[in-house]
Order: structure tokens, then C-alpha cells, then sequence
């Protein structure tokens, strides 16, 4: 038996990277996935997915809107029986800016989507969940423990992620729901969101970002988005049935 095997599973920011990966690690694992993501429709790579007849759906989603929430809620209540199991908070943006230098609206729109979404999904999910049971994984990122002077957005809004999900976990194990929710938290990971933020920069401020990066991490390089997809399965499962409130960090020894 597969460790989530019948489970109806949540991953937003579907289209590539770790939600993409985590897509295919909830599937091995026996799910039934909806994916979600800006894109009107799925990418080359989930749309492979879907076109193997695997047990994964499509639909496209804002995070940062409640009525696209609103919207998810009710593909779910009509297409899954109101089932949802499992919701990986995972959409999220990573714009480059130190405090002096952040315009004010990259500031926001990082908030919007890395912890409004998070909030939106995470209250959707309890909602969704309280009658039965579920698990909440909200993607927050090292960057939460530490301070990246280039990602002071980045750095606050994982934050936010980093406590709502304490906060969310005890209120839901207080009022006996039956939900747990946890964060894990990746390291630098070879994904396009990583390459796409490091290519704003000029490139010898790059390359010594980079190369601190580097040196920074015992295990000598990045994580593979598959690397951070199976620790989520394992959040989603049974098998981390007394976890809640928790932070997993997954970073090849980079906060050691």
C-alpha cells in the first residue's frame, strides 16, 4: 500500500519546480491530485502527466484571490465528493531587493502571494477538512530563519508562513479537527523560481551570490525539486500522524 493511496491532494503553484515534482510524488503515491497554478493551462510537463490518464486534474488559479478560492472549494465539493485530504501550500514568487532598494509594490505583491496565499489556502483547507480530518503543508523556506540581506521580501513573507503555520496548527488541534499542519522549509533548489531571481542580478553581483550560496551549503550543491516533494508526501501522510506545528527543513546542511 502506498503511503497515500485514495488521498485527494492540493498542490498550488502546480506548473513547475517542487510543485510540479510534488504533483508526481503525491501520484507514485497512490493520490488523486488537482494542480493549480496562473497559467490558463498546464505546462508541457504536467500536461504529460495528465495525458498518461494518471488521476491528476487541472485548474487555474490566482492564490491571492479569495474568490479563486472560493472556486477551488466548489470544483471539490462537486467533482470529489467534498473529499480534500491534502493541501500543499506551495505557489510563491522570489523577487531580488534589499531593504533599501525593494519597491513598495514588490514588497506586496511577494506578501499577496507567498503568505496571503498561504492564509487563503490554509483557512479553504480547514474549512474543507474540519469534518474529517487532513493535512496542511505550507512551503515556507530557510530563508525563514535567516536573513538573506538580496530577498528582504522574500525573507518576511516566508516568515508569516513560518508562525500562521504554528498559529493554524493549534487552533485546529485545540478544537479537535483532526488537522495537521506543518511547514517544510528547502533550501536553494535548482527550480526556475532560484534561476529566474538570480537572473535579475548584474551578473558579478550574481555570481557572488551564487558562490556564497555555495560555500554555504556542507552538501556541495542545490537540491532537486524531487528532494523536496518526498519529504512533502511524508508530511502528507500517515506515517507523520503526530506531527503538528512542526518545520521540516530539507537544505543539505545549510542552517547546520
Amino acid at each position: 500500500m502506498s503511503r497515500l493511496d485514495g488521498k485527494h491532494v492540493l498542490v498550488t503553484g502546480a506548473g513547475r519546480g517542487i510543485g510540479l515534482a510534488t504533483v508526481a510524488a503525491c501520484l507514485d503515491a497512490g493520490a488523486r491530485v488537482l494542480a493549480t497554478d496562473l497559467a490558463p493551462k498546464p505546462g508541457e510537463a504536467l500536461q504529460a502527466l495528465i495525458d498518461r490518464d494518471l488521476p491528476v486534474d487541472y485548474r487555474q488559479q490566482d492564490v491571492t484571490r479569495e474568490a479563486d478560492w472560493a472556486a477551488i472549494a466548489a470544483h471539490v465539493e462537486q467533482h470529489c465528493g467534498g473529499v480534500l485530504d491534502v493541501v500543499v501550500n506551495n505557489a510563491g514568487i522570489a523577487l531580488m531587493g534589499t531593504v533599501e532598494d525593494t519597491a513598495l509594490g514588490d514588497w506586496q505583491r511577494t506578501l499577496d502571494v507567498n503568505l496571503t496565499g498561504v492564509f487563503l489556502g490554509t483557512k479553504t483547507a480547514v474549512r474543507l477538512m474540519r469534518a474529517r480530518g487532513g493535512s496542511i503543508i505550507n512551503v515556507s523556506s530557510i530563508e525563514a530563519m535567516i536573513g538573506e540581506p538580496l530577498v528582504a521580501a522574500y525573507n518576511a513573507s516566508k516568515g508569516g508562513v513560518r508562525t500562521f503555520t504554528k498559529s493554524a496548527a493549534v487552533h485546529c488541534a485545540r478544537q479537535g479537527y483532526g488537522i495537521r499542519v506543518n511547514s517544510i522549509h528547502p533550501g536553494f533548489t535548482d527550480t526556475a523560481l532560484v534561476s529566474g531571481a538570480v537572473a535579475t542580478l548584474t551578473p558579478d553581483r550574481a555570481a557572488d551570490f551564487v558562490g556564497d550560496v555555495m560555500r554555504r551549503i556542507p552538501m556541495g550543491r542545490l537540491a532537486r525539486p524531487e528532494e523536496i516533494a518526498r519529504p512533502i508526501v511524508f508530511l502528507a501522510s500517515d506515517d507523520a500522524s503526530y506531527m503538528t506545528g512542526a518545520e521540516l527543513v530539507v537544505d543539505g546542511g545549510h542552517l547546520a
